[in-house]
């Protein structure tokens, strides 16, 4: 599930093979891109904030987004696919690599003038160097009815937690995923936030319990009816989210958080 780890990864790795290099292929598959052309330009960098990846190309950036299903794949050209060619949304070739976004939740191009503007919603990014854990505090206070649940998944509020992450945070901190803001200890839950999420950052999967073995990296998370691994008691589930195409999975012991 791609998180904000998940793209700190994908923008360390394509900003490795790419910058510095001239474009010598750019597709955009993207009816409102489609004829945008940077064949020349020189890719400057690539970063990521939040869940969002930002290729900086010449005078523009490439925005783009995974959503639940896209990735980013770096390949020598020539070289096959590993996934579909209809799944390719953003293909960027140069003289050494090919960078292929796959299944891409959305696409952007825009002058690079434009990119604090667009990135002006998100919140404060625990992977970032400009990182403000005060702020991330004061955002999830300014709702205290809101379920920290819902409130951990807000991007406005902290940028680049997703489901998983926000389903063990709350483990970690013993509360419900529908305990209201208001009676949450914010400033050590954003703290384990930003220490649960850095500590992933290097890694190439997701662990949380400590233990780097096939079914053993979560406490609670896509574990439902399973045992806790602290307590024994089976683990319940439920989902929350501001409306229903918002909502998301929810897992929690009820005897560990309460």
């Amino acid at each position: 599930m791609p998180e904000g780890d998940t793209l700190f990864r994908a923008a360390r790795n394509l900003d490795a093979a790419l910058a510095g290099q001239i474009v010598t292929g750019w597709d955009l598959r993207i009816p409102e891109f489609a004829t945008s052309d940077l064949t020349g330009a020189r890719i400057e960098s690539v970063a990521a904030r939040g869940k969002h990846l930002l290729m900086r190309v010449g005078d523009f950036t490439l925005h783009t987004h995974l959503r639940m299903e896209g990735s980013w794949h770096l390949y020598r050209p020539g070289s096959t696919w590993r996934r579909p060619a209809f799944q390719a949304r953003a293909v960027i070739t140069t003289a050494e690599y090919q960078a292929v976004g796959f299944d891409l939740g959305f696409v952007k191009l825009y002058p690079r003038s434009r990119e604090a503007t667009e990135l002006a919603f998100l919140g404060p990014d625990p992977l970032a160097a400009d990182w403000d854990a005060a702020e991330a505090v004061a955002r999830l206070a300014s709702e205290p009815s809101r379920e920290i649940h819902v409130a951990l998944m807000d991007q406005r509020n902290i940028a680049g937690l997703g489901n998983e992450y926000v389903n063990e945070i709350c483990f970690l901190r013993g509360v419900l995923p529908t305990r209201p803001v208001a009676e949450v200890a914010l400033e050590p839950l954003v703290d384990l936030s930003a220490r649960l999420i850095r500590a992933n950052r290097d890694r190439p999967g997701r662990i949380t319990t400590g233990i780097n073995r096939p079914g053993q990296t979560d406490w609670v998370f896509g574990r439902g009816q399973k045992p806790c691994r602290r307590c024994g008691s089976l683990i319940l589930t439920g989902r929350l989210g501001t409306d229903p195409t918002q909502e998301r999975d929810t897992y929690w012991c009820p005897s560990c958080q309460t």
